[in-house]
């Protein structure tokens, strides 16, 4: 009995490792392609901030699948991979004060939040959804972190001391809420493709799977994706004076306003017809 006991004590300290093992590498692997995404700026502001592919994704996931914890370890060693990649901006501060506060709201607590990504996992049933709200949430939180730091510690460098956080308030919407909504956007998609709650990656199951199609779907997502992605872009981008940084709602003459309202029309005619032949298809299948 006793050497019973032993094996099976054995056994599952094995299994435990392994399982942490797992969650380790997963962890690495997020966090180095959260890292290559934050690389990738489709927009970037010219006094600090930028709009990226859905960076915080990666992250996100981490914090869904695995929990909390591992969300949190995996968001602080993220950011402070941001901040040795951000080491210059340590160089327009002066005092040990400023720069302890730059490193800490614009990067470690900035980013550590989007450990809280997997907050609504056990509060909502829905996949998408809750991954969703939990990507929109951190986005909240970071924003908050990245106000403060604007309205204290860049008053009178990148932002005006008059007014400061009123300014910091704008100045950071200005990449963050594109930031957010592709975000939001790429999460509803990948959570309601890719079921994250299971040990081992599957498709999301659908209450009709004979009649699923799963390419034609994809095909909608990454349209509709596309879409928002560019006209973020297109339109954020050019709300920030490029001379004095200062949020400049004139800018909005200069965006290809011919270019945003094609590339909507024809991201929701084409999204609109794909659902539509998705449909047919899965009645047809069904019958």
């Amino acid at each position: 009995m006793a050497v019973r006991k032993a094996r099976l004590f054995v056994l599952g300290g094995t299994v435990m490792n392994q399982s942490k093992t797992k969650s380790l590498v997963e962890c690495a692997i997020m966090i180095a392609l959260a890292t290559v995404l934050s690389m990738i700026k489709l927009a970037e502001l010219p006094y600090g901030g930028s709009i990226t592919i859905a960076s915080m994704l990666p992250i996100a996931i981490i914090a869904y699948r695995r929990g909390m914890g591992w969300g949190l370890g995996s968001a602080f060693v993220y950011g402070i991979v941001q901040q040795l990649l951000g080491l210059n901006s340590l160089s327009y501060v002066t005092t040990w004060q400023s720069i302890v506060a730059v490193i800490l709201l614009d990067y470690i607590v900035a980013f550590t939040v989007i450990g809280f990504a997997g907050i609504f996992r056990n509060k909502i049933e829905n996949q998408a959804l809750g991954l969703t709200l939990g990507c929109v949430f951190v986005s909240i939180l970071r924003y908050i972190c990245h106000v403060i730091s604007g309205a204290t510690v860049w008053a009178g460098l990148s932002i005006p001391t008059q007014a400061a956080l009123s300014y910091s308030f704008i100045y950071n919407a200005t990449y963050m809420l594109p930031e957010c909504i592709i975000l939001a956007v790429t999460a509803v998609y990948i959570g309601s493709v890719i079921d994250f709650r299971e040990e081992k990656l599957k498709r999301v199951v659908k209450s009709d799977t004979k009649a699923y199609s799963p390419t034609i779907n994809v095909a909608a997502g990454l349209v509709a994706a596309g879409a928002v992605i560019y006209d973020a872009v297109e339109v954020f981008s050019h709300l920030q004076n490029a001379e004095t940084g200062e949020f400049d709602i004139t800018g909005l003459a200069a965006v290809n306003w011919t270019a945003f309202i094609a590339v909507t029309v024809s991201a929701v005619v084409v999204t609109v017809l794909l659902l539509i032949v998705n449909k047919t298809l899965k009645k047809g299948k069904a019958a």
